[in-house]
């Protein structure tokens, strides 16, 4: 599945705010490999969050800088203005909101955008979402919010759920790189992580993300790749 290795880890941010300038420098740093789903319709754009008590920016990464920020990673889609799709009642509209996104970034970037992750907070997809994207839309792969705590393979590319959520679930995080770094491959194990690279300013844990980098970066057992990269061949 990973080449000629057993084991991979890829990551996937969420909303293209200038914060993952920082983080795609730490990938790059350690040879990691990100996808960051991207909301075509928001880029640009000012903003901030109040998150724990902490106000932390949320300003999206400009049109005509994105292609360079973004150099060496996978861009997917995210809708063009982040609703969550299961409040959204009409069919034409969920699938306007993914198709255009997907269109307008494949035109910035230069290559069809097959990805996808669902917006919103949590539940941000359900049976009809999911049903819709699968039938009416070019998505190959849609990422969910719920967390699995595991590595095992994905059974539905269009209901991706990822190991660990990078912020909420930190520690979790941490504690499953150890085991997945000493596990003895059987079968392929996949290491999904995801987040918001803002999220790492509300408790300043961009030390902390770094020395996991450092911890998981360099196994000659391990596959770094984005998010299509490790999921070619399951979708």
């Amino acid at each position: 599945m990973f080449g000629t290795k057993k084991k991979a880890i890829t990551f996937s941010y969420d909303d293209g705010v200038t914060q993952d300038v920082r983080l795609i420098a730490l990938f790059d740093k350690y040879g990691m490999k990100g996808t960051f789903n991207l909301n075509s319709g928001l880029m640009g754009l000012p903003g901030e969050l109040v998150r724990e008590g902490a106000t932390v920016s949320h300003v999206k990464i400009p049109r005509d800088e994105a292609p360079q920020v973004y150099r060496g990673h996978e861009v997917a889609a995210h809708t063009v203005t982040h609703p969550n799709l299961t409040e959204v009642s009409d069919e034409a509209e969920i699938v306007r909101q993914i198709e255009e996104d997907r269109a307008a970034l494949s035109d910035i970037f230069g290559y069809e955008v097959r990805g996808f992750a669902y917006p919103g907070g949590r539940p941000n997809f359900d049976d009809r979402v999911a049903g819709i994207v699968r039938a009416k839309t070019g998505v190959s792969f849609a990422r969910t919010t719920a967390s699995t705590l595991a590595f095992g393979l994905p059974r539905d590319p269009i209901v991706l759920k990822p190991t660990v959520h990078q912020h909420s679930q930190f520690s979790e995080m941490e504690r499953l790189l150890d085991e997945f770094l000493s596990a003895e491959a059987e079968e392929p194990m996949l290491f999904y992580i995801w987040g918001h690279a803002y999220e790492l300013d509300i408790r300043d844990e961009w030390e902390r993300l770094e020395r996991f980098l450092d911890r998981a970066a360099g196994h000659d057992d391990v596959f770094y790749g984005t998010n299509s990269q490790c999921l070619s061949g399951r979708v």
